[in-house]
């Protein structure tokens, strides 16, 4: 078998078509930072959830690493991963990350009972703000697992230091020396719009 590695990855990144970054990141500042119906610890920890159950290694990492720049507790941000069991989230809560979830998924196991759930704790404003986080992730899962987008330093040390205990790992978004970035886009500058 040929041995075939990831090269010059990071000249298929979003950033190298500016015409989609520049409308992408007005989406993403909207679904995930500009003022909503759900806080912005929600939001993330719905993206987090999302990741997970899409598969994404790097935006797991950018996720629960964004949570803790937000000085969200350790034990929280780790148990998003066993939710159902967590006495960290509420039945509301647990109720929305389970939409992520099943809304990540493929195919996707989102039904109507779902709806039913939701509506008990949250306004129909507030559960389309969770689908659109819930797709915003698909978005981003899909382009950084495709390319194998490598995760900067920072958020690999958080969650090799936090995540390990639920069973995250780097994977294929290690990447080259040459490849490598220090710093998480949130770290000097809190507002910042990427994933």
């Amino acid at each position: 078998m040929l041995d075939v590695r990831y090269q010059n990855r990071q000249n298929l990144e979003v950033f190298c078509w500016p015409e989609l970054m520049q409308m992408f990141r007005g989406l993403v500042e909207l679904v995930m930072v500009s003022p909503s119906q759900l806080s912005r610890q929600l939001r993330s920890e719905l993206f987090t959830m999302a990741s997970v159950a899409g598969g994404c290694q790097h935006c797991q990492a950018h996720g629960a690493f964004t949570l803790h720049l937000m000085g969200v507790d350790s034990d929280r941000i780790r148990d998003i991963w066993t939710f159902e069991q967590s006495a960290e989230f509420s039945e509301a809560e647990r109720a929305a990350l389970r939409l992520a979830k099943d809304g990540a998924l493929v195919p996707n196991l989102v039904e109507p009972g779902h709806f039913a759930d939701l509506r008990k704790h949250y306004s129909d404003r507030q559960i389309v703000e969770m689908l659109a986080v819930i797709s915003l992730a698909g978005w981003f899962n899909r382009w950084n697992n495709s390319i194998a987008t490598v995760t900067d330093r920072e958020s690999v040390e958080w969650a090799e230091g936090n995540l390990k205990a639920v069973g995250w790992g780097l994977g294929k978004h290690a990447g080259e020396p040459h490849e490598q970035r220090t710093k998480h886009p949130r770290s000097t500058d809190p507002d910042r719009v990427e994933y």
